[in-house]
């Protein structure tokens, strides 16, 4: 077992006492002391130790400072407090990324509430879903979210605070207090009550609702050490307090909340630049001075695809996390003069699985790393082979370094940890060599004439063609009882995509049973505000009138005949 370390000392960070048989305290060292992890606290240290440090950096080029973040963030926990908000509560919030929704955020853990961020495009019976789950008495939200509520059953809410903007003239909503603007939410940090007790490293940071694709929004729920090691040099080892972070996910995913964790724990600056837009990205690095941002999915499709300019080494950027990694990485590197790196992570885990730069190996996610126990296992959870594609399933040596299930849904807690090891529900597959590859989310797999494809798997190779700036890969059903491939496409700017042009590009670089019999070209994909492609979405509508289908084309696929 490693020991794990401070982020920016490199000293022993457990001090958390477990008792010995003789009853004496001692300290564990796989527990983050409270004063490394809690953010409460890291943030007063760091407002402390360098109070005009930059915290934050926009995209206009202004900065807000460790010291003024902490004071702006005092103020919202008093006003916070006014309105009843004590230790252990849940918070709702309702926003976009803003400044505002960090702060708001900050505020709810000072006060060692529960910060309980939600997505902004829920509305009916999701909305209903997660608000009732939280069980929040007081909601943050943008005015232009507020009239949702109306029409939904609110559960416990009984207090609405909006930033963002004036609220819908006239708008009441029976039973619910609306107070509108940041006024409401700024109290005299002397009128702050004490903690009951001190913030500990086990207690609850946030509960984020991970997508209900395959049923109701789940709620995540993560301690304060989950996200420190979920943040930490272990998981990211090549980030450190010098770096500037751009990131795009957004604050109610765990894309978003990483980056900001991550930075504050090493004193490091967060970027800010609004959405992804291909045609600002380097705009926004440029204006950060972000040294390091993560390219989730398409955006790297994007960024790769958009043409070359003189300017394309002009830029303060020297790494990417690429996620997946692309399988032309490496010109990406030569061209943008960036380091490449890559990972595996999801809300409930804690970046089990890490590359180092430059990795080798195309679609690898990288290795175990240090802290971490991670097999691929069957149905049964037993151990498959090097080569065999079974479940991720892991575990960690510390304690909270993982979530700590799923909020007030003990079946699937129940279902995700079982036998003692968390069961993420991705298929992957290892090499003799120990480096592991993603291969697709267990529900997405597609079964044709007795073989098992990835959607991934064929999802990559539809991206190699020039003219293709997005993809997905579904299932739809055939005749049998089996699956057919579909494959929908978007075209990059300026380009089309003929389909069957497309088909034959694929000949070579797929097995036979692995060609889409469908084909699909829209403008853009459907995306959730994550950036991830609405995959459920596309299956439901299946094959529509503008799909192109080989078979009705008459273009034949069938195995290659083999001598012997």
């Amino acid at each position: 077992m490693s020991q794990q370390t401070s982020p920016e000392s490199q000293a022993p960070i457990a001090q958390a006492p477990i008792a010995q048989a003789d009853g004496g305290p001692t300290p564990d060292a796989r527990v983050p002391a409270r004063e490394v992890c809690v953010l409460r606290y890291v943030l007063d240290r760091r407002a402390t130790d360098q109070p005009d440090a930059p915290f934050l950096r926009l995209a206009d080029g202004a900065e807000i400072s460790y010291a003024a973040m902490r004071d702006s963030v005092v103020k919202m926990a008093a006003g916070l407090a006014r309105l009843g908000v004590t230790q252990g509560d849940t918070v709702t919030v309702w926003l976009p990324n803003s400044v505002d929704m960090i702060r708001v955020w900050f505020a709810i853990n000072w006060l060692g509430a529960t910060y309980v961020p939600i997505n902004v495009a829920y509305r009916g019976n999701l909305l209903a879903h997660v608000i009732a789950n939280a069980g929040s008495r007081v909601i943050v939200a943008s005015p232009d979210l507020v009239h949702r509520l109306a029409d939904v059953d609110r559960a416990e809410l009984s207090t609405c605070v909006t930033i963002g903007g004036d609220v819908e003239a006239g708008l009441a909503i029976s039973g619910l207090d609306i107070l509108a603007g940041a006024a409401a939410l700024t109290g005299d940090p002397a009128t702050l009550p004490p903690l009951q007790r001190p913030i500990e490293p086990w207690d609850v940071q946030s509960i984020i609702y991970t997508s209900g694709t395959t049923g109701p929004s789940k709620g995540v729920i993560s301690t304060y050490a989950h996200l420190f090691h979920m943040s930490g040099r272990e998981a990211w080892p090549t980030v450190d307090g010098t770096d500037t972070f751009l990131f795009y996910g957004p604050l109610f995913h765990v894309g978003g909340t990483l980056p900001v964790v991550a930075m504050l724990n090493r004193g490091g600056v967060v970027g800010m630049a609004g959405d992804f837009v291909t045609d600002r990205f380097w705009d926004h690095v440029r204006a950060t001075q972000a040294t390091v941002t993560i390219l989730l999915g398409v955006m790297t499709t994007f960024v790769a695809k958009a043409p070359p300019s003189p300017q394309d080494r002009e830029h303060s950027l020297r790494k990417v996390v690429m996620i997946p990694l692309d399988e032309n990485w490496r010109a990406f590197r030569e061209r943008f003069g960036t380091e490449v790196t890559t990972l595996f992570n999801m809300t409930e885990i804690n970046v089990p699985i890490v590359s180092g730069p430059s990795p080798a190996k195309a679609g690898t996610c990288g290795r175990p790393r240090a802290g971490v126990e991670v097999r691929i296992v069957d149905d049964h959870d037993r151990e498959v082979g090097p080569g065999e594609v079974g479940e991720l399933i892991l575990r960690t040596d510390a304690p909270w370094a993982l979530n700590s299930g799923y909020f007030k849904n003990p079946e699937a807690t129940a279902q995700a940890w079982r036998n003692g090891w968390f069961h993420t529900g991705d298929a992957f597959r290892r090499d003799a060599d120990g480096d592991f590859f993603f291969v697709d989310r267990k529900k997405d797999a597609i079964r044709r004439r007795g073989e098992n494809i990835s959607s991934f798997e064929v999802e990559v190779e539809v991206l190699a063609h020039p003219s293709v700036r997005e993809c997905a890969v579904v299932a739809v059903p055939n005749e049998t009882s089996e699956d057919d491939v579909l494959a929908i496409v978007a075209p990059t700017p300026g380009a089309s995509v003929d389909p069957l042009e497309l088909l034959e590009f694929l000949r070579p670089r797929l097995a036979h049973f692995m060609l889409p019999r469908y084909i699909r070209v829209l403008p853009d994909l459907p995306k959730t505000p994550t950036q991830k492609i609405e995959k459920h979405v596309l299956r439901s509508a299946g094959v529509t009138g503008d799909t192109w289908d080989r078979e009705k084309a008459g273009v034949k696929v069938a195995r290659e005949k083999l001598r012997g």
